[in-house]
């Protein structure tokens, strides 16, 4: 049977919409779902370390959301610009989302900061992105802090008070568009009792890009062309995935960016886990064959996403969207800053 977009749709109550984060990021809501049998129950976060073992390995995506909305103007006319920085892909060179696109031809100079630095527009880009290259002195990712804010996901409205709060707590290597948002209810204290515990921490990195959070156009979802994403896994890393898994332990992602590095590189060497990095745009669906994560923690996805599908792919589309309408039911917090799954 061919799966459609529309298979993947639910209807959410606008009110379960998170716009702000709860204060204790391990205090939001968990709902734990059995993949095989569908069966469910209602936790909090800080109760994930009753679900895992000693020998088993907690993924995690350490990329740092960069300050990556800014805001300057074209000097040849005065006109506002609002640029979104995608990736970087080489040099100085960026994809980005520009506002007003229609407006910014090749060869458009923009400016920010006074004049701190300076883009030029090189390439207009099928999904209406551009391709711009940064001119200044100095070191960029500094003059980005300065100048640029952190871009939080449309259907947030309202302000972050501290724009830590869209970062997780272990970020480090800068690079995303949006967060990792399943890694944000983790705080340290709760990863050095999980460490306590006798489970392993590993870190990897894929910077988010907004192709995650496209919307599916195509009827058919076969259709769909995925984004590509930057992706790591270190030589330390692996070992270690290879040690949990030679002894037994599962290995378990935080959040969809964590699945697809694995899976991208458990298809790319047959089932085994070898230190890489690339580019990926790896689109799991129902039929996918797993080859490394053994359950994973992830939020709640927006409907007819590739996310819901990805999901569903572990679990099967029906149980997933069973535990989606007991979610909405049970009055959980949806999206970015919403509550939790974990998916066994």
């Amino acid at each position: 049977m061919t799966l459609t977009t529309e298979d993947f749709d639910y209807d959410l109550p606008h009110e379960l919409i998170a716009q702000t984060p709860i204060k204790k990021r391990d205090a939001s809501r968990l709902l734990v779902l059995d993949h095989q049998t569908g069966e469910m129950s209602d936790k909090h976060f800080y109760d994930i370390i009753d679900y895992l073992n000693p020998g088993d390995a907690v993924v995690m995506n350490n990329s740092r959301v960069m300050p990556a909305r800014i805001y300057g103007v074209k000097p040849a006319t005065g006109g506002h610009v609002e640029v979104l920085l995608l990736h970087n892909t080489q040099g100085d060179e960026w994809e980005t989302l520009m506002k007003p696109a229609k407006r910014l031809k090749v060869g458009t100079v923009v400016s920010f900061g006074n004049g701190a630095l300076t883009a030029t527009v090189t390439k207009e880009l099928d999904h209406g992105g551009r391709m711009i290259e940064f001119h200044y002195d100095g070191i960029f990712m500094e003059i980005l802090e300065k100048l640029g804010e952190t871009p939080l996901p449309p259907y947030i409205k309202e302000k972050l008070d501290d724009p830590e709060r869209y970062q997780t707590v272990y970020a480090k290597d800068p690079g995303s568009a949006a967060a990792p948002t399943a890694g944000l209810h983790w705080t340290k204290e709760l990863l050095q009792k999980v460490q306590d515990k006798g489970v392993k921490l590993v870190y990897l990195t894929l910077h988010v890009g907004l192709g995650t959070f496209r919307p599916v156009d195509e009827k058919n979802i076969e259709d769909h062309k995925m984004h590509s994403e930057f992706y790591q896994l270190s030589e330390e890393s692996a070992k270690t995935l290879n040690d949990v898994r030679a002894n037994g332990g599962r290995i378990i992602a935080t959040g969809t960016t964590s699945i697809r590095t694995l899976e991208t590189i458990g298809t790319k060497f047959h089932g085994e886990i070898h230190a890489d990095s690339g580019w990926t745009d790896i689109f799991i669906k129902p039929g996918y064959q797993w080859q490394v994560v053994d359950a994973f923690i992830t939020n709640f996805h927006l409907p007819k996403s590739t996310l819901v599908m990805l999901v569903a792919a572990f679990t099967g589309r029906e149980n997933i969207l069973n535990a989606y309408q007991h979610a909405i039911k049970e009055r959980y917090r949806f999206f970015s800053f919403g509550d939790a799954m974990f998916i066994k």
